[in-house]
């Protein structure tokens, strides 16, 4: 589990740095700049996450062909999730290439819904490259090689830092772009991150036996696609959750908006390696289960959930002993009245987060679990329900009605997790337990 996981962490890592890197490049720009970039980088990398979901299950699928001894199954789902991707990227250019007059409809200013357009534009034409790495490190993760992922990861890290440098400041004999060069640099380098995938599974033996140029299985796409739209709803699910928690929190107050923000980015730092184990025990289910090995795929999931839940429990200790200190990381003079409220806001917070930590870890590896069952329907219900019908209620009153505040609001969320841990975990060991019982009788 660990051999395949911790690649993968070290990926995901990469990828927040990247988006870091984006950040303290336009910083340069000003306050304009930062405001559009981060707002067009958002919405155009978590719609993305979101449609990313749908293509997980070619990951699921080619694990269940290994694990049953089916090699030739996997160049067809290889083919299968090719066209999804390319499906899913033409369904995302006319969103984002007609963003300036939604922003407006929205009331969002002029001059910042020109610039997120124009950023966003640029990023929709690497909207195939996005959807096709999707589907390669689906592909690479389920043939055991999360090495490549990592490897390329971290090339596209520092090849987009330098791009960033270059194009928006014109240096090296690149044009001076500005802000539009961020967003040149970030489309160049996941084209970049597509064709170093593809290198690598033509120079990997046991990967290049695999021409995805079969013909169309119709059959197995549908497969597919059934079981990866509710992926991605769950995935949007949790996305949207934690945006509409930064819109409440701008109603409670600058304050609170600055705190949460900072307290997500650490809660999100910390999230990528549950997410990697997440993506990880996926496939190592799938193989047990196409192997017709019950026992050995509910292992799989408990082993996972305890390094997840051991990982995320000694982040968790961090917090809640050192939250103050944490807090001081972020450039913030305490001898500044405002700055010193953040600080001890988000020390506040983080003390909630030690406990959110757990809860976030335990849900995400169990969904993970689920999907290497390919039990997707269930848990993306289950968890609609936690986030939306107990912990957004939940927040809401705590911060507004009980007049909590911001602390309210992270309890809300915490609870949220909580319930989606519980849930997902009584799913998985029911789902465990009946393929055991089919097995052995």
């Amino acid at each position: 589990m660990l051999r395949l996981a911790l690649p993968l962490a070290v990926a995901q890592l990469a990828q927040v740095g990247m988006g870091i890197t984006d950040t303290i490049m336009i910083g340069a720009l000003g306050r304009d700049a930062l405001a559009a970039g981060g707002l067009g980088s958002g919405l155009f990398f978590a719609t993305g996450a979101v449609l990313q979901g749908a293509l997980v299950g070619v990951g699921i699928l080619i694990a269940h062909a290994r694990g049953a001894q089916e090699p030739e199954k996997i160049a067809p789902i290889l083919r299968a999730g090719f066209v999804l991707a390319m499906t899913i990227a033409a369904g995302m250019v006319p969103l984002f290439w007609f963003a300036e007059p939604i922003l407006l409809a929205m009331g969002q200013p002029t001059l910042l819904a020109h610039d997120v357009s124009g950023y966003v534009q640029i990023l929709t034409l690497c909207a195939p490259a996005s959807m096709l790495l999707a589907v390669q490190r689906s592909y690479l993760t389920a043939m055991n090689h999360p090495r490549a992922v990592m490897v390329i990861g971290f090339g596209a890290l520092i090849t987009n830092g330098i791009l960033n440098y270059a194009l928006i400041h014109g240096v090296w004999g690149f044009p001076k772009l500005g802000l539009m060069g961020s967003a040149t640099a970030s489309a160049i380098t996941i084209w970049g991150m597509c064709a170093a995938m593809v290198v690598a599974i033509r120079i990997t033996p046991d990967l290049r036996a695999h021409n995805w140029r079969v013909p169309l299985d119709w059959k197995l796409t549908s497969e597919l696609a059934n079981l990866g739209w509710p992926i991605a709803v769950t995935f949007g699910v949790e996305i949207f959750l934690f945006m509409a928690s930064a819109l409440l929190m701008g109603l409670i107050g600058t304050t609170a908006l600055a705190a949460h923000n900072v307290t997500i980015n650490i809660a999100s730092l910390t999230f990528m390696v549950p997410l990697a184990i997440a993506q990880a025990v996926n496939v190592r289910v799938g193989f047990h289960l196409g192997a017709q090995a019950p026992v050995a795929a509910r292992q799989a999931a408990v082993v996972a959930l305890m390094l997840g839940v051991t990982f995320m429990a000694v982040t968790a200790l961090v917090m809640f002993s050192v939250p103050r200190s944490i807090a001081l990381l972020f450039s913030l003079d305490p001898t500044v009245p405002s700055d010193a409220e953040v600080i001890e806001l988000i020390a506040k917070l983080l003390v909630i987060t030690a406990l959110f930590q757990v809860f976030d870890g335990f849900q995400s590896i169990a969904a993970g679990a689920l999907r290497g069952y390919k039990d997707t329907r269930v848990p993306m219900m289950l968890v609609t329900v936690g986030y939306w019908g107990v912990g957004f209620p939940m927040a809401w009153i705590l911060a507004f009605p009980m007049d909590m505040g911001a602390v309210g609001l992270w309890w809300g969320l915490a609870l949220s997790l909580a319930a989606a841990a519980v849930v997902l975990g009584a799913r998985l060991w029911r789902m465990s337990g009946q393929r055991i019982s089919e097995v052995t009788g």
